[in-house]
Parts: structure tokens; C-alpha cells; sequence
């Protein structure tokens, strides 16, 4: 119903447009000053009689009127203007032509009282994009007020077939009202109709009419049903305190439980910003201990969120980042979007050509509803500083330097953890004359770990451990690509090796693993010099990496391409990875890529990875998409084997096909299925739907079903529907949400 506002818009820009033409058509027959004329665009009139009538101080364009100015073209059957009564007059097909492709057409336009008010009957407005207006007739009064009587707005295009019929959708009012002095619209008896019937009725509403920045008032409410909570509605008002800063207070009521208080505060400054926004209820919820469900008496609850930002100057900046919930279920309970541990961070860092300086402090909170909640340490501090020489500068190629303190501390309830490093690298790269590509990267790395209430050491032993290591490495990377072209595509074809030398370092136990317990061997990571993903697992001593990457390329958009690697190490001790991470043996397991595309037809994505003895599969991914005719099929297949010491403890496979059927023109039914076909099996989540993507409107009804295990969360099933009006907006329910079972308990896990 906002779109109501570009008929007032239209209608004052088509006055005053209309009006200034004609003020230039008197001063072309000398009743203007020149002055006048020289300070605003030419023009150009057209007419078959151009009179000037002495006695009755008229002057009249008859036949075929048009003006043209900066773009902007009127025509007209006739033009009058009464030089004593101040008075313009367009009848007969009156059109204006604005350069951005707008239409306005009118039966007859008239002006009076120096060009400030004025009355328009049968106005129709179609714009570039296809949209269109209509209103009986409109006035404008005082100079500021403009009215509109029996106005209908719609983007839909007419029906080819049938022009007379009623467009698919089209707001219509009685009464549309702009006061330009106000700064506010107001409308009468809006009805909402689909396929020419009325859906939707509101008899009175307002609104600022944009013109002001900023202006205070209640925001459109939203309702909705959750099983959990019963109907809701919710009522927000806006309040703009200053151009600078701004609140939105609200609260939302529900049946089945105590409301909920809602805030949100933003304020910008010169060269900082903050926001902050947060609920707060007293409410009680459902919790559960050692698979025993209790009730939890009514207790104060909410959460808050904030960030702050300081531009201090153009090459430092700093910041606070806050993310606090009362309890892990509460943000899942009331559909508060969030990640899974919420992330508080204060920091300030430095950027200065290639150099980059940050100190931070973090603190998380694990929110999961699940057993494997953990206790997450807090970060005090965490400083990193980094510096770049310049490109091709020392010996050929570049160095760089890195600098680092971290501090992990768990608040008596486990491992304290003090690090300290220094690193110092150079890389460089370059290609012979005779195409072989090579890459060079040199480190030296030194650490230095304190260690507190050490957990995984043995009774009786001590739990406090100093430890410093030293580790250097040099890795040599090259390859020799090599093409060949044929009339519509060409074959590469690029073997790659890598040496890797490295000091050894000894790995009994001395440092604690926070950062680097999972790892997932790929192509993307083979011929990295170090995989380890963080710094207190190091990939020591020696080994060489071999590998081939080979592609086909179409000129059409068809092509396939393939990579296969492996890397074996040559000291067959004190490997560092643990068993099933497929870096565990002396030669690695074998990864590969398979990737075709056919056109926008078919695309596939296969990686895998094989055992090094018994080419058993330990990971493999299935990613394929095919679009046919009025079909588009997608597959995703993922199978993982445990990982020793990882949260990845047991077998994961999973499968999920999705479907998408065009029904009939604009309309789709879809759906997906996320199947478990490992250790626990079964249907883990179903979501199926039809939708309509028309010209001027979408429609979507969508289902989703969701089922509980160890790995998957929330049980339930929730119903959703979303209508989309084109220049409107999107509308859709907040869900109808049924649960099913303990679905918020501590012994449940969200990960999917």
C-alpha cells in the first residue's frame, strides 16, 4: 500500500512539469520576462494554431501541441491559458512524456492561481518498469495538498488476450491524500484485490511521506503461531530520537506464554557506530538432566546483541562485539537467529600498506541443545602481527614475518594455555624459459608454551608444563603444464611435485592440541607446506608430493577436468596426524577431484579419498545438478569414516536429492530429502513445496519436516507461506511450527 506514495509523487511532478511548459509558452509571446527564459532549458512548441486573443486575454495551441523540453515531451489536443484569471487549461489526449519512460496520460489538466493549484481528471500513469496508476480525477489545493479520488495502483501487464480484464493483482482507495506541509500521506478505504476480487480491507492508515529522514511512529505489526508459544502478535514504535541516532521499542504478546520486551538502539558518529538489540521475558522452559525432564520455574530470560565500531584514524580502528543469552534454549525457543556458539570480541587493529597489527579478547558461549556442549575457553589475549616486504625485492621474491600471543583460559574447569610465536618466511616464484613453473617458500618458526591444569596427562604426573620448540622448512613446488589445441578445445595436461624438508620435532605429549584436532585431507590442501590447519600440530621432517591435473575445455562452456595426488613421507616415525585423518601413514591416502560440466545442462563435482593399502574409501562428495527441459534435478552425497580424536567419532553418510518440476507456465513444485545412511540411519529432514514466480507476483507454501537424532537437533514440522508483491514488498507467516518430542533438552545435538 506504500507504492500509493509514487501516485502523489506523479501527480505533483505532472503539475508542476505541465505548468512550467506552459509558463515558457507565455513567455515565447513576450508576457514573461526574458530573464526567465535564459534561466531554464529551451523550448520547443509545436501546434497547427497558435493564437492570441487581445480582447479576452487568451492564448490558445490548438491541433497537435506538443512541447518538448530537456527530454520531457506534452501533447495535447488543445492548450488555453487565461492571462487575466491565471488560469491553463489542456484538453483532448493530454500526454507527458518524462525521459526516465514514464507516461502520464490525463482527459483534461487545469491550473490556477499562479500554477499552484490545479485539477486533473481521468489520470493514467505507466511506468518504465510497467507498472501503472490510475485515479478518477486529482486535485491540488493550497498549493501543498494533493487529493486523489478512486486511485488504483498495480505492476501487473495487462492481458494480451483480454485488456479489459482485471490485472492478476491491484491496490485501489477511495481516497489518497499528500500534504506536502505535513510531510504525511493518509488513505481511505484500501482494499487489496486479487483477480478483481477484494481481499484485503483497511479503512484508514498513514505514513511520513519520505521526504523526512527520519520520523517517529508505530511500525506495521506482525501475528503469527507457534505450538510452543500459541499465537503471537507483535507491535513495535520507531522513535527518531535525533538525525544521528535512533530506538525501536516493541513488545510481543503471546498466548500460551509471557511476553516478550524488544529494543533495538543505533547511533551513528563522525567516525564510530553502534547498534545494540536485545528481548528480555520472564517465562519458564522445559529442560532435561541425565534423560529426566524438569520444568524450569518462571526466571528471567533474554539476550543481547551489540557491535561498535571506531574509525580512529586511517590506519587504526577498534570495536566491541557482544553476543549474550540467558540460557542455551532461549534463542532457539523464540526463533531468534543465531549461530550455535555465540561470540563476544573486543579488538583494535592496525592496517598500514601490506602490514596488518590485531589485539583482541573473545569470549564464547556454546548454545547448542546437545550433548556435546562443550566448555569453550575464553581468549585473553590473542595479538597477531604481520608485515610484507615488497614483491620480487629480496633475492627475487618477497619476506614476510609473523608475531604472535594467544591466551586460552577456562576459569578453573580445565587446560590454561599460554602461547607465544615468532615466524619468519620468504616465497618467491618464477617460470624457465622452457615453461616449467616453480614455487619456493622458506620458514623459520619459533614457540613457546606454557600449560596449566594439562587434562590428557596421567595421574600423578604434573599438570603445569613449560615447553619451546624451533621448527625451519623449505618447500620446493613445480609443474609442467602442457596443451594442446584442437579446432574447438584444447587438453592440459600439468604433472606437479613438491619437496619438503623440515626440522623434527618432538611430539610426546609436551604441547597441548587445541587448534588443529580435526582435519580433512583434499585436493585443496595436498601441497600445502604445512597442512596442519593451526599452530600446535606441525607437520615435521620430510616428504615429496606428486600429483596430475589434467582438463578438457570445449569452446562451447563444455569441459571436464581431473586431479589426482598423494604424498608420501620419507622418515616412516613420529608422525604427528592421527589414524583415519589419511596423513597417518608414511604414504598419505590418495585424493582426487572429478569435475564436468555440460553447457548450463549438467554440472557433477566428485572428490574422494582413498586408503594409501587397500584403496578403501575414507571420504568422498557427490555434487551434481542437471536442468532438463522442465526438470532440474540436484544430488548431494557425502560419506566420511571416523576420525581418531575429532568430533568426526563415527561414520557419517548422508544423501540428499532435490527436485524442481515447472507445473504449468509460472508454476513449481520442489522439494528435497535429507537421508542418514550411516550408523543411525534415516530421515533426518523433508521440505516440499509449489511456488509461483509471476511477472508482477511469488507465491511459495512450503513444507519442512525434521527429525531428531544425536546429529540433527530440533524435531518438528513447520508450515511456511511467503507472497512477494512486486514494488511492495515480501509477506510471510513466522511459521506454523508443531514440535514433536523433548526437542529443546541438554541431550541433543543441533549439528546436522
Amino acid at each position: 500500500m506504500l507504492s500509493y506514495s509514487y501516485v502523489e509523487f506523479f501527480i505533483s511532478s505532472f503539475f508542476k512539469i505541465l505548468a512550467f511548459c506552459l509558463l515558457l509558452v507565455s513567455s515565447i509571446s513576450m508576457i514573461q520576462t526574458a530573464s526567465y527564459a535564459q534561466e531554464n532549458p529551451p523550448v520547443d512548441l509545436e501546434a497547427d494554431v497558435l493564437t492570441h486573443d487581445e480582447d479576452n486575454q487568451t492564448l490558445t495551441a490548438s491541433g497537435h501541441v506538443e512541447f518538448i523540453q530537456a527530454g520531457r515531451i506534452i501533447k495535447a489536443d488543445t492548450v488555453t491559458y487565461n492571462l487575466q484569471t491565471d488560469r491553463v487549461r489542456a484538453t483532448g489526449n493530454v500526454v507527458l512524456s518524462e525521459v526516465d519512460g514514464t507516461t502520464y496520460f490525463a482527459e483534461n489538466v487545469e491550473l490556477t492561481d499562479d500554477m499552484k493549484d490545479g485539477f486533473v481528471n481521468g489520470l493514467q500513469i505507466l511506468l518504465a518498469d510497467g507498472s501503472r496508476f490510475t485515479a478518477m480525477d486529482g486535485t491540488r489545493t493550497k498549493g501543498s495538498v494533493i487529493e486523489l479520488k478512486q486511485a488504483t495502483y498495480t505492476p501487473c501487464t495487462p492481458c494480451k488476450e483480454d485488456p479489459t480484464r482485471p490485472p492478476l493483482w491491484q491496490l485501489r482507495a477511495r481516497e489518497v491524500k499528500h500534504d506536502e506541509a505535513d510531510k504525511s500521506r493518509s488513505y481511505k478505504d484500501v482494499w487489496f484485490e486479487f483477480a478483481g476480487v477484494p481481499l484485503a480491507y483497511t479503512p484508514y492508515f498513514s505514513h511520513p511521506d519520505g521526504t523526512e529522514k527520519q520520523k517517529s511512529g508505530f511500525l506495521t505489526p506482525t501475528v503469527g503461531f507457534d505450538s510452543d508459544l500459541g499465537a503471537s502478535y507483535q507491535q513495535e514504535y520507531y522513535w527518531g530520537i535525533g538525525p544521528d541516532k535512533d530506538a525501536t521499542i516493541g513488545v510481543a504478546a503471546y498466548s500460551d506464554t509471557n511476553p516478550l520486551l524488544l529494543g533495538q538502539y543505533r547511533q551513528r558518529f563522525d567516525n564510530a557506530s553502534l547498534k545494540f538489540d536485545g528481548s528480555a521475558t520472564y517465562s519458564g522452559r522445559t529442560d532435561s538432566s541425565a534423560g529426566v525432564e524438569q520444568n524450569i520455574k518462571n526466571e528471567f530470560r533474554g539476550y543481547l546483541f551489540g557491535d561498535a565500531l571506531w574509525d580512529m584514524n586511517d590506519k587504526w580502528r577498534s570495536g566491541i562485539k557482544t553476543q549474550i543469552a540467558s540460557d542455551d534454549q532461549y534463542l532457539r525457543q523464540y526463533d531468534i537467529p543465531a549461530d550455535d556458539v555465540l561470540e563476544s570480541e573486543i579488538y583494535a587493529e592496525r592496517f598500514s600498506d601490506r602490514d596488518y597489527f590485531v589485539g583482541r579478547a573473545l569470549a564464547f558461549q556454546d548454545v547448542r541443545v546437545s550433548g556435546s556442549q562443550e566448555e569453550q575457553p575464553g581468549v585473553l589475549p590473542e595479538v597477531i602481527a604481520s608485515f610484507y616486504g615488497d614483491p620480487n625485492k629480496s633475492l627475487g621474491g618477497r619476506w614476510n614475518v609473523t608475531m604472535s600471543a594467544l591466551g586460552l583460559y577456562r576459569d578453573g574447569n580445565g587446560q590454561d594455555v599460554g602461547r607465544t610465536s615468532i615466524e619468519t618466511g620468504w616465497q618467491r616464484r618464477y617460470i624457465t624459459g622452457f615453461g616449467l613453473v616453480n614455487k619456493i617458500d622458506g620458514l623459520m618458526r619459533g614457540d613457546f608454551y606454557a600449560t596449566f591444569d594439562r587434562d590428557d596427562l596421567p595421574k600423578n604426573t604434573d599438570d603445569n608444563t613449560t615447553k619451546g620448540r624451533g621448527f625451519a622448512q623449505a618447500n620446493w613446488e613445480t609443474s609442467y603444464p602442457m596443451v594442446k589445441r584442437f579446432d574447438e578445445s584444447q587438453i592440459t595436461i600439468s604433472p606437479l611435485v613438491s619437496l619438503t624438508a623440515g626440522t623434527n620435532v618432538d611430539f610426546i605429549n609436551e604441547i597441548p592440541n587445541e587448534d588443529s584436532q580435526g582435519f580433512s585431507l583434499d585436493s585443496t590442501n595436498l601441497f600445502e607446506a604445512n597442512r596442519s590447519p593451526g599452530y600446535d600440530l606441525i607437520e615435521d621432517r620430510s616428504r615429496a608430493t606428486y600429483g596430475l591435473r589434467s582438463g578438457w575445455y570445449g569452446d562451447g562452456g563444455n569441459q571436464a577436468e581431473i586431479f589426482l595426488g598423494q604424498s608420501r613421507r620419507f622418515e616412516d616415525s613420529d608422525n604427528p596426524f592421527t589414524q583415519g585423518s589419511g596423513l597417518s601413514e608414511q604414504s598419505s591416502d590418495y585424493v582426487g577431484q572429478l569435475n564436468t560440466r555440460i553447457g548450463s545442462v549438467f554440472d557433477a563435482d566428485y572428490s574422494f579419498q582413498l586408503d594409501s593399502q587397500s584403496f578403501a574409501s575414507q571420504r568422498h562428495q557427490l555434487n551434481t545438478y542437471l536442468n532438463w527441459d522442465r526438470y532440474q534435478f540436484g544430488m548431494q552425497y557425502f560419506y566420511a569414516r571416523a576420525i581418531d580424536g575429532s568430533e568426526l567419532d563415527t561414520n557419517r553418510q548422508q544423501i540428499k536429492p532435490s527436485l524442481r518440476v515447472r507445473l504449468y507456465d509460472d508454476w513449481y513444485a520442489s522439494g528435497f530429502l535429507w537421508y542418514d545412511l550411516g550408523d543411525d540411519s534415516g530421515l533426518r529432514q523433508a521440505q516440499y513445496g509449489v511456488d509461483y514466480q509471476g511477472q508482477c507476483m511469488t507465491f511459495a507454501l512450503t513444507t519442512e519436516r525434521t527429525l531428531t537424532t544425536q546429529s540433527s537437533g530440533d524435531s518438528g514440522t513447520q508450515i511456511m507461506a511467503r507472497i512477494g508483491l512486486k514494488n511492495l514488498g515480501e509477506f510471510q507467516t513466522s511459521g506454523i511450527k508443531l514440535t514433536e518430542g523433548s526437542s529443546r533438552s541438554d541431550n541433543e545435538d543441533d549439528e546436522q
